[in-house]
């Protein structure tokens, strides 16, 4: 067994996991992964939701694959807090992974995640065309690891 295999096993049996994060939009979900200790968050190729494509069954795919045990669907309410229809949209998301997913899934607000993805993109002079392929995975990162420091500081109390 190789080395990494090795430090993954002791990991999970060590009662760690992974959580997958979620930035809902129209056109592609955003998505990130958590490292098995639930320190770090990493994008993942975004999932494209197009008519007639099953986007839950490739989310449930990676949920497997990645031994996820938890899932993060990004809440984008407005600055007033209230909700519009993104965020609706991402509460009916979050209701269909509840009922087909066997792990439990958490809203989280995620005002401006994208905006600050795409100022990122920006001030690192990526032009907004191939950018737009990664804004998504990028927020997803942005709304996981709010979501893993929280944790964190609520662990050290």
């Amino acid at each position: 067994m190789r080395k990494a295999a090795l430090q993954e096993s002791a990991i999970r049996r060590a009662g760690m996991s992974r959580i997958l994060a979620l930035d809902p939009g129209s056109r592609r979900i955003g998505l990130a992964v958590s490292d098995p200790t639930g320190i770090l968050a990493q994008p993942l190729d975004a999932v494209e939701r197009s008519r007639g494509r099953d986007w839950a069954g490739a989310i449930l795919i990676l949920i497997e694959e990645l031994e996820v045990t938890e899932i993060v669907v990004g809440l984008p309410l407005h600055m007033d807090g209230s909700e519009g229809e993104s965020a609706a949209n991402a509460r009916q998301m979050a209701e269909t992974l509840r009922s087909r997913a066997k792990v439990p899934v958490t809203l989280w607000d995620e005002r401006l995640t994208t905006v600050a993805a795409e100022k990122m993109f920006r001030e690192s002079g990526v032009k907004t065309r191939q950018a737009r392929r990664h804004i998504d995975s990028v927020a997803a990162v942005l709304i996981l690891q709010g979501y893993l420091d929280r944790r964190a500081k609520e662990d050290q109390k």
